[in-house]
């Protein structure tokens, strides 16, 4: 990944290295998300005790401003967004009524018929047995809006960073993300968008974007018995953006510290409201967030984004949505270390804990390196990188 200096952690031998500066932090981070899936699944991943690892609002903001959702407006690969100074439109009190989309079930069951046709490609000698694959993305732009909650209504959002598909506004629909596909995502059959809440400096009310972003597909299972790929156009929210509650240390849904060897996940401080961490050494901030591994087989969305999806078991999965699909994890850093003032996020102006931290994912893989990358990694075991076997 070609970000800045990502964070180093610690992974078990038989899975070679590659996570940023080591890819270590994967074999604890699945067990961690399963020990959390356990209790009660928010969508925030709560690490163990392991080594490795809006300006105020009305205020004018500077923005990477996102394109139109015509083509015209579209951005190159190339050229960066240009940045406008732009005022973040108030929220509305409630989001447009949305209901259920269905899932085009002729294009779903082709798509299933080419998955168990593939033949697994043979396996190099030394790859480890951690089920998954990954994207790695770096910071896009950032827009009051969401194509998800609020579709077609610009600036009707508190700020979001979007990492992966440049093309990514509030009139962003599915088609668009194949017809756009300028990513900053590694690999670039990864055509999906992915969006969090700013980060904003609580002392100069200044936004912090993220240095890193990991998207893990992976089984967080003890099995991976049914998997299934992810349908082309699956859209889900994980985590609650109207939480908000403190989140001191040893809280659940916190911000943490990574690092590479031992130290306090917690940090060795605390700011001065106790929400935020203050990171020692090496380590600087970061964020886990989980989302579902169990799909209804009906439909890309529902009228709370949440529906449609559900977390699943070692046993399987619910009986109301049957089909077990790669499992999401946000692996997000923030290249910062933690201050007394401590951070707030855009959606959370005024609590400025960290419980209301959630993400997006609007998913659109090329759909033969989903079901290739699914067969190979997710139903077999095998730890692969950006683009296949790692070893």
């Amino acid at each position: 990944m070609s970000s800045p200096v990502p964070p180093q952690h610690a992974r078990p031998k038989r899975a070679m290295a590659v996570v940023w500066a080591s890819a270590a932090f994967v074999a604890v981070s699945a067990a961690v998300i399963i020990v959390h899936l356990a209790g009660a699944p928010s969508g925030a991943v709560e690490p163990s005790s392991y080594a490795a690892s809006n300006a105020a609002p009305g205020a004018p903001q500077t923005v990477a401003v996102g394109p139109s959702s015509s083509p015209a407006a579209k951005p190159s690969a190339t050229s960066p967004s240009a940045a406008v100074t732009k005022t973040a439109a108030a929220p509305p009190q409630e989001p447009p009524k949305a209901g259920w989309i269905p899932v085009d079930q002729a294009a779903w069951q082709a798509q299933v018929a080419a998955f168990k046709a593939r033949k697994i490609d043979p396996v190099p000698a030394g790859v480890g047995n951690l089920p998954e694959f990954r994207a790695d993305c770096q910071y896009s732009h950032r827009l009051a809006d969401d194509p998800i909650v609020f579709p077609d209504m610009p600036g009707a959002s508190h700020m979001h960073s979007f990492v992966g598909n440049k093309a990514v506004d509030a009139h962003t629909k599915a088609g668009d993300l194949t017809k756009f596909t300028a990513t900053t995502c590694k690999p670039v059959v990864d055509h999906s968008a992915y969006w969090v809440p700013t980060l904003y400096d609580a002392a100069s009310g200044k936004p912090v974007e993220t240095t890193g972003f990991r998207v893990y597909y992976r089984s967080v299972r003890n099995n991976s018995t049914g998997i299934m790929p992810i349908p082309t156009g699956l859209r889900m929210i994980a985590g609650d953006a109207k939480k908000k509650v403190p989140t001191p240390r040893g809280a659940q849904g916190q911000f943490y510290c990574a690092f590479y060897g031992p130290g306090d996940l917690d940090g060795i401080a605390r700011s001065t409201n106790g929400n935020w961490p203050i990171c020692g050494g090496d380590a600087t901030l970061h964020f886990m967030l989980q989302f579902p591994d169990c799909w209804d087989g009906k439909h890309l969305d529902s009228p709370n984004h949440k529906d449609h999806v559900a977390y699943g078991s070692d046993k399987g999965c619910p009986a109301d949505h049957p089909v077990r699909i790669p499992a999401l994890t946000f692996d997000i850093q923030y290249g910062v270390k933690g201050t007394t003032q401590g951070y707030y996020l855009s959606s959370d102006t005024t609590g400025r804990s960290a419980s209301s931290m959630h993400g997006d994912a609007f998913l659109m893989w090329d759909s033969d390196a989903m079901n290739k990358r699914t067969k190979d990694c997710i139903a077999q075991r095998r730890t692969c990188d950006n683009n296949g076997y790692l070893h």
